[in-house]
């Protein structure tokens, strides 16, 4: 380490969780806080690079995948929302299983690897769509992976299934589902989830079924969402819980950090969180999660600049083609096709400085990783 950083980390009091890396040792909710309360953004990247290479050297990771929404439908009514249209809005759809595999099939000539599959919580949906939906999904596209089904659409469909959540997910890994999105853990706090969300899954009840999930198996990503109400200190708490539920299981493959958008939400006097924030959230992640593989910057919702920037701000992963994504964005418009090609992918991570590893949904590579994989920084 350079003088000047080391004369930068102890004016903004982050020269003893610098140590604290080197030694191996994990940060607790203080150095959590310390981490959102410095003003010193550079000296926070300088230590979530340390970490993200000492992971995964000089890669960055990139899935060519596709987002199918099966539905719109939804009854929890969450104010961040504005993607649900409640079960009596005309405005509501729910694909039918043709409908998915015509979608699907548009995609013929692009070499997909990862189907991301999850939508809102409608009631009216029998057990056997979601398992007809998968099998619909593996014969359109032999060969792909599925990953579909939050923990929260995981309790839904195991309260219509009416049976053991094991038996549910037993099923589900039959029709081909082969891992889990992150999505709809938003911020573990008893408070958020009162004012907010209070009709889906508490934290408790979360966590349990993210334990059933990673007994049976099946890997997940975890989420959180920021920039609305949160605290900082339910940020970091946050984070921890998620790092002891990875303690436990060691299900988690990757943590995505997710910016809340309040157009069209009932949280629109809010503003849209700044690129600053975005790299705070995605730098305090690594440094947190030590237990947690990849952290992803997940473009569609922080910009693709913004994405490329946080792979030296403790992010490896930077998501991928992503067609179609209609969750974050406002209802009424279901045209939101946000793509970045193959090439356009690669040419930002070169450019970043990094060197490109094409991945599965499970993280196995499907390009070789070079034997020099070691950071520059």
């Amino acid at each position: 380490m350079s003088r000047l950083m080391e004369s930068r980390l102890a004016a903004s009091g982050l020269d003893a969780l610098y140590r604290k890396i080197l030694n191996g040792i994990r940060m607790d909710l203080c150095d959590g806080l310390a981490l959102y309360q410095t003003r010193d953004l550079t000296s926070v990247a300088f230590l979530a690079n340390l970490v993200r290479e000492r992971l995964n050297g000089n890669l960055a990771y990139f899935v060519r995948n596709l987002h199918i929404n099966y539905t719109n439908i939804c009854n929890k009514g969450c104010k961040f929302c504005s993607f649900y249209a409640p079960p009596t809005d005309p405005r509501g759809y729910v694909l039918s299983i043709h409908d998915i595999q015509d979608q699907i099939r548009k995609y013929d000539e692009v070499p997909l690897r990862e189907i991301h599959i999850v939508a809102g919580i409608n009631p009216k949906l029998p057990y056997q769509y979601y398992l007809d939906l998968i099998t619909a999904v593996k014969d359109a596209r032999p060969g792909v992976q599925v990953k579909a089904f939050t923990m929260i659409e995981l309790a839904q469909i195991q309260r219509v299934a009416n049976k053991p959540m094991e038996e549910v997910l037993a099923d589900l890994k039959a029709a081909g589902l082969d891992c889990c999105p992150g999505g709809g853990a938003e911020v573990f706090s008893d408070r958020v989830h009162e004012e907010l969300f209070r009709a889906k899954l508490d934290n408790d009840e979360w966590f349990d079924v993210a334990k059933a999930v990673h007994r049976a198996g099946v890997r997940s990503n975890v989420t959180m969402l920021y920039g609305h109400i949160e605290t900082v200190e339910e940020k970091v708490t946050h984070l921890l819980h998620i790092r002891d539920l990875q303690d436990e299981t060691g299900g988690f493959m990757c943590f995505v950090p997710l910016a809340f958008d309040p157009t069209n939400t009932e949280l629109s006097h809010l503003p849209i969180t700044t690129g600053y924030a975005n790299l705070r959230e995605i730098a305090i992640a690594r440094l947190l999660l030590d237990n947690i593989p990849h952290i992803k910057a997940f473009w569609v919702m922080t910009t693709p600049a913004v994405a490329q920037l946080a792979l030296w701000y403790g992010a490896d992963d930077v998501d991928g083609t992503v067609s179609h994504y209609e969750i974050t964005h406002a209802m009424g418009d279901n045209s939101h096709h946000q793509e970045l090609a193959h090439a356009e992918l690669l040419a930002m991570i070169h450019e970043a400085g990094r060197q490109p590893v094409e991945r599965d949904a499970l993280y196995n590579a499907i390009t070789p990783i070079p034997l020099t994989t070691s950071g520059r920084g």
